[in-house]
């Protein structure tokens, strides 16, 4: 097998809407769903793999073989990492900076030829190869975060860009009062390495799964400027459809600012994130 066919889709389901009478939808070449000819079954189907994005479908696509090994290896490493600098600062970290404190810390150690081969393979592969159709603000491996431009938020761990970024969320808190909490700002490329090929480590090595949940690397606007909200005491609930249930998010629809990313049943291969704010 060629080194970069690293992927394969399995034909066993857990949840299948093909089972339900209703047809897969085909992606087309440029890989998205077929808009002109969408039949109510494609439109059907697809929206159960959104509704149930946390289980497997059909047409999940997996890292295979000797690449699963290394998507394990790389996420230890990344934890290592993650622990050695701080949680704050790998939130900022680009390839560049991991692999130099990889190099330098034994307890760390440094990123093989391989596992490096590994994290661009997953960079620069065709996200909508396994699902995922959203744009890719960061196109090189190497892209940072201007850190210059960076104000840390108090007693949050996160960090906003002092534009836009952090006047929408001033205006937010100024708005809402003290329920509503910053609960994601900033995330450079090695954080969201970390993010999303640990969603695939949890789930049998599903990149198809992982990508409903959390862009791939390269592709999260967290890099650019967005940001997640949530409701204080409310904790990792903040992160599924119970937070639409909140005090916050009825005053965010009230006052304006539910720009979302991702909105319910969209078409881009990402389910509902209502706490997920627009800024580019």
């Amino acid at each position: 097998m060629n080194r970069r066919t690293f992927i394969k889709a399995v034909t066993g389901t857990i949840i299948s809407s093909t089972s339900m009478g209703i047809s897969l939808p085909a992606l087309s070449a440029a890989g998205s769903l077929p808009q002109p000819n969408m039949h109510d079954g494609d439109i059907k189907d697809y929206l159960v793999k959104m509704r149930f994005f946390d289980l497997l479908h059909s047409d999940d696509v997996f890292v295979e073989g000797n690449d699963q090994t290394l998507l394990n290896s790389v996420v230890f490493r990344l934890m290592r990492i993650q622990l050695v600098i701080g949680h704050g600062n790998f939130h900022l970290a680009g390839f560049d900076e991991i692999i130099n404190v990889a190099k330098t810390y034994s307890a760390i150690g440094q990123f093989t030829a391989e596992e490096l081969a590994f994290l661009e393979k997953i960079f620069y592969r065709d996200a909508s190869q396994y699902g995922f159709m959203g744009e890719k603000p960061c196109r090189n491996i190497t892209d940072t975060i201007d850190r210059s431009k960076v104000v840390k938020i108090k007693n949050t761990g996160h960090f906003l860009y002092g534009n836009e970024s952090l006047e929408t969320f001033t205006k937010i808190k100024d708005d809402l009062g003290n329920d509503v909490i910053l609960t994601s700002g900033l995330r450079g490329i090695a954080k969201q390495f970390l993010l999303f090929l640990d969603k695939a480590r949890k789930n049998d090595s599903n990149l198809s799964l992982a990508s409903r949940s959390l862009a791939p690397p390269g592709y999260s606007f967290h890099s650019v400027g967005d940001f997640d909200v949530g409701q204080a005491d409310l904790g990792g609930e903040n992160f599924s459809e119970l937070f639409t249930s909140t005090e916050v998010y009825r005053k965010l629809l009230d006052h304006g600012y539910a720009n979302l990313r991702y909105q319910k049943d969209n078409l881009v291969g990402v389910r509902f994130e209502p706490w997920h704010i627009k800024l580019v």
